[in-house]
């Protein structure tokens, strides 16, 4: 984000406002239709729209049949053109309308481009429909057949064809390519080379009439074209007062965003419609960077691509605050949804399962070692191992779990650790490793074994040096793998002890997978009849638990943990939020920022989803959000590189994240932070 540009604007942060709008017509009615367009427009417009698309021949409606071929209505739609070219002088979104147009002597079935007084391009359609209900042969040319590069309209020359991309010379990544229904419906639609030659917004003018379960069909379509173009896709179908003589239509609107639907019609409503949505073209533009095939499509068919006109315009969009009208996921890592919950917990959970009856299956080895606290990422280990162990016919006893307490432990943790290692019937210990610290602390001549009050970085170190110390060499006594338990979360901020610590073990589950899906797991996990109501129990006592790292004594004996993570690092739900947004699409901290105060500043009830349980409804203020992402920011690319450098192996989870080395991140140890913390900086403390 630029210092002069408003905060609170979503073009100051690549996105763009769109419509779609599904006019109420009356059939062979130009004039009537342009007024209801017009009006439509300015809806738009009033709404900051910059993108507003109209249905297929929406001008003299698409079920005119034969009476296409009528000079009158010929005559009436470009009347009605021009009064829609004049209304949009004061209009200032870039307008898309169908009509039919006479050109030397053929008939086309076209879109028109309309901004600011000037009609800047007309596209006719490509593939014209003729069977079943279809005869549109009968009146239409197909625009792949004429020669034509521009036409004389309305005293105008103007560009003519369907390789035209509408550029937006203001607006970064704003370039806009139609097409018309059917083209759609096509292997290879136009709107793909479109895309290869750098178009984002996709639109489609549709009349498509509405059969049963056409409408699921046409949003597959939409959603797998905006994915593999990895583009936004508008489509606006015809709706209210078509010709229902032999046919019948639903209005059918829909904005896709490479794949993701953002809005949809209610469809067969009786008025006219206007959908607005706001499109992230950083996001799709990040995401090509990326795509190494997209741009190899590009090479691949560099003539077709090379034969895409380019038309500049100038948008112009608003600078004042203008909020973003699009909701901004507070967990992208954990589905809204309860049933697309059930499904990312089902594969997660089988894809860490998988990983390690693979890694022990390859190794010959038929014990696990395991160190466990009463916290999340260990408890959720633990678990993944018991239905390992099941799932390769093995004894839960071949896991050796471990709780090793010391200055810090809870009475709380401690206890929930021997229940559950005991209600999942696995070989389980405790260690008290502080006499070994203690030691250790002696050796190094620390001033705690001085009898001092010093509870330095050293100080638990020790601690977490000494736990993964034995769990090493009790894996070499038992012929046994040390299973990591640290979390994606705790990786991207480096909370976590290098080399001896909970950095290090023979293989982490765990390593790709968030805080804030790890407590959705284990809750998903308690509600399941495979494991005993034990089990269950203290499965829910210790997602309920305080995060803490247990390694700085507290004042007295309590049951609770002493020390408090989040209060060091951050909220896990904001950072993991942060940790999406900066390492998916490497969006800039400003923006991310944007986002977060769109997902989080409003905790009112109705704006949770159901999958959000009441005691995690938080709310933050942009001051709160502008601090913690300034820590995650130095903490993840200042001073945590080198650990990830060293992680071992664990299993990708899902497309959101992962920081292995040898994967998704690869990463300089020493580069610095500087561009990101000063971009931090353009971030206002309030609105």
């Amino acid at each position: 984000m630029k210092k002069d540009q408003t905060f609170n604007n979503i073009y100051s942060h690549g996105f763009v406002r769109v419509a779609v709008c599904i006019p109420e017509v009356k059939v062979a009615a130009p004039d009537y239709n342009s007024d209801q367009i017009i009006a439509l427009a300015k809806s738009a417009g009033k709404n900051n729209a910059a993108v507003c698309l109209f249905p297929e021949l929406c001008i003299s409606a698409y079920s005119c049949g034969d009476l296409f071929h009528q000079d009158a209505l010929l005559d009436n739609c470009l009347a009605a053109i021009n009064k829609i070219k004049s209304a949009s002088k004061k209009i200032p979104s870039f307008l898309l309308v169908g009509a039919p147009l006479k050109i030397e002597g053929a008939l086309y079935n076209c879109a028109l481009a309309i901004h600011n007084g000037s009609i800047l391009g007309v596209i006719p359609k490509s593939f014209l429909p003729n069977y079943r209900e279809f005869y549109e042969k009968r009146q239409f040319c197909s625009g792949r057949d004429c020669l034509l590069e521009e036409i004389a309209l309305l005293g105008e020359k103007v560009p003519f064809g369907a390789n035209i991309i509408f550029n937006a010379s203001d607006v970064e990544h704003l370039r806009i390519h139609t097409e018309i229904c059917e083209d759609l419906w096509t292997p290879i639609p136009p709107s793909t080379y479109a895309a290869l030659a750098g178009a984002t917004i996709l639109t489609n003018l549709s009349a498509s009439n509405i059969t049963v379960d056409k409408a699921r069909y046409r949003r597959d379509l939409c959603a797998r074209q905006s994915g593999a173009c990895v583009a936004a896709y508008l489509y606006a179908a015809a709706g209210p007062g078509e010709s229902t003589t032999d046919l019948a239509w639903d209005g059918h609107g829909m904005i896709f965003e490479n794949d993701e639907l953002l809005i949809e019609s209610g469809r067969f409503t009786p008025q006219a419609d206007l959908l607005l949505a706001d499109v992230d073209l950083e996001r799709l533009a990040q995401d090509r960077m990326r795509l190494t095939s997209f741009h190899d499509s590009v090479t691949a068919y560099r003539d077709l691509v090379a034969q895409v006109r380019r038309i500049d315009f100038t948008l112009n969009p608003p600078t004042a605050a203008l909020p973003l009208q699009r909701q901004a996921n507070r967990f992208p890592f954990v589905p809204a949804k309860t049933e697309d919950l059930d499904v990312r917990c089902y594969e997660t959970f089988n894809i860490q399962i998988h990983g390690l009856a693979k890694r022990l299956k390859a190794s010959g080895f038929e014990k696990l070692v395991i160190g466990v606290s009463g916290g999340l990422d260990s408890t959720h280990a633990l678990i993944v191992a018991a239905k390992t162990m099941d799932q390769l016919g093995l004894p839960r006893a071949n896991i050796l779990a471990y709780t090793m307490p010391a200055y810090a432990t809870s009475k709380k943790t401690k206890d929930n650790a021997h229940i559950l290692m005991e209600s999942l019937g696995v070989t389980s210990r405790e260690i008290d490793i502080q006499p070994s610290c203690d030691q250790m602390l002696k050796d190094i001549q620390h001033p705690y074994a001085e009898g001092k009050e010093v509870f330095d970085v050293n100080f638990e170190n020790v601690q977490a040096g000494e736990r993964t110390s034995h769990l090493f060499r009790l894996a070499g006594q038992n012929h046994a793998l040390v299973l990591g338990t640290g979390d994606l979360s705790e990786i991207a901020l480096g909370w976590m002890t290098y080399g001896v610590g909970d950095h290090m073990s023979h293989y982490n589950v765990n390593c790709s997978v968030p805080k804030t899906l790890i407590q959705h797991l284990i809750r998903w996990i308690a509600e399941r009849d495979e494991f005993s109501q034990a089990t269950r129990d203290v499965l829910t006592d210790i997602v309920n638990t305080e995060i803490s790292p247990e390694l700085v004594p507290g004042k007295s004996d309590t049951e609770e943990p002493s020390q408090k993570t989040e209060d060091k690092v951050g909220p896990y739900e904001l950072q993991d939020f942060n940790l999406y947004w900066i390492t998916r699409f490497g969006v800039r901290p400003s923006k991310v920022a944007f986002l977060a105060y769109h997902a989080w500043h409003d905790a009112s009830e109705g704006k949770w989803p159901s999958t959000v349980p009441a005691e995690n409804r938080n709310q933050y203020t942009l001051a709160d959000i502008k601090h913690w992402l300034e820590v995650f920011c130095y903490r993840f690319f200042k001073i945590s590189q080198f650990k990830r450098s060293a992680l071992p192996d664990g299993p990708k989870v899902g497309s959101g994240g992962s920081l292995s080395p040898r994967g998704d991140w690869r990463a300089p140890s020493d580069a610095e932070a500087t561009v990101w913390l000063e971009d931090i900086k353009n971030i206002p403390d309030q609105l």
